[in-house]
């Protein structure tokens, strides 16, 4: 037989198998998908569970239950009343809720600055594959994991209004008398921003140090030969480089400022004369001291609306930057 009668016969004789084998990919591709689609797609839901049931009970059934108190006069054992709006009047009417407002936006400014210019400091610093960095950057660390009443106390003693005070002993070396940090009214403010700053930064430094691994090198290098300074290596590489970081960490360390109240009810309470008092130390004192739950309620519902608010606008304005 010659190769010219032997090629007509090999794609008939080729073709049935062929077909064959195509017909048993498709119906394999296709019993995979039905498994993912009728068996498989609850695994994912039946390990979040848990964690789902506990978020329900403790986290959504009580917001929903103080969007309720909120519209309430609320009155244990004596069943609550249907007041209204009248709690958010009282509210919005109250000259200490504003005030608490004041402080809340002031602290939470300045924290979220501080702690975001401190971090990015030390990334720039810290930035590096040498193994001494990482016991650094793990020591640099270790404020954002000590609980937060550890970290009040010691800054508690360190603020002592004392000339032999731990500060006002650095403070006297420098030639500055002693300051009453958290007791005075015109630096108790300025002393609960510190020790968020101080607490703050590291979480910061770590997102940072992930973002700078995205900074395009080789920009460096050009800004360097076109007789770039550091600092203009920072502000015109590096920054720009960080936008949607900055974008994100805003949205995470002003929602951190608004809701802070560990840190004030620890070192201050609100004092003195009222001078720290935020949001959730005043919601606090309404609810569980003046048992006004639905006053206080209100009030939750109001900073929780400001934060939502907030997240949304940063969002709406990253997505326009992007476009």
């Amino acid at each position: 037989m010659s190769l010219d009668q032997a090629d007509p016969a090999a794609p008939a004789a080729a073709g049935p198998a062929t077909r064959t084998t195509g017909r048993r990919g498709e119906g394999a591709v296709g019993r995979r998908k039905n498994g993912r689609r009728s068996g498989r797609w609850w695994t994912p839901w039946l390990f979040l569970a848990p964690a789902l049931l506990l978020f329900l009970y403790f986290k959504f059934i009580p917001m929903v239950n103080a969007l309720t108190m909120s519209f309430q006069e609320v009155q244990p054992y004596l069943g609550n009343k249907w007041v209204g709006t009248e709690n958010y009047s009282t509210v919005l009417q109250s000259e200490g809720f504003r005030e608490a407002a004041w402080h809340t936006v002031v602290l939470a400014a300045g924290q979220t600055a501080g702690s975001m210019a401190l971090g990015l400091a030390l990334a720039l610093l810290m930035e590096g594959q040498s193994r001494r960095l990482g016991f650094v950057r793990s020591a640099a660390f270790l404020p954002v994991v000590v609980p937060i009443a550890v970290v009040a106390e010691l800054w508690r003693i360190m603020y002592h209004p004392t000339e032999d005070g731990m500060l006002n002993s650095i403070l006297g070396l420098v030639g500055f008398g002693p300051s009453g940090f958290i007791n005075d009214p015109d630096s108790s403010m300025a002393s609960i921003m510190l020790t968020g700053i101080w607490r703050g930064a590291p979480y910061d430094m770590m997102i940072f140090l992930a973002g700078l691994t995205s900074v395009d090198r080789g920009l460096y290098e050009a800004a360097k030969v076109d007789g770039a300074s550091r600092l203009q290596r920072v502000w015109y590489v590096t920054v720009p480089g960080l936008r949607s970081v900055f974008s994100i960490l805003f949205i995470l360390a002003a929602i951190r400022g608004l809701r802070v109240f560990t840190e004030v009810f620890l070192l201050t309470n609100g004092g003195p004369d009222g001078s720290t008092e935020v949001v959730m130390t005043l919601i606090y004192k309404l609810g569980l001291e003046q048992n006004r739950l639905g006053v206080g309620a209100a009030g939750a519902v109001l900073l929780f609306g400001a934060t939502l608010i907030l997240t949304v606008v940063v969002q709406l304005l990253r997505r326009r930057e992007s476009k």
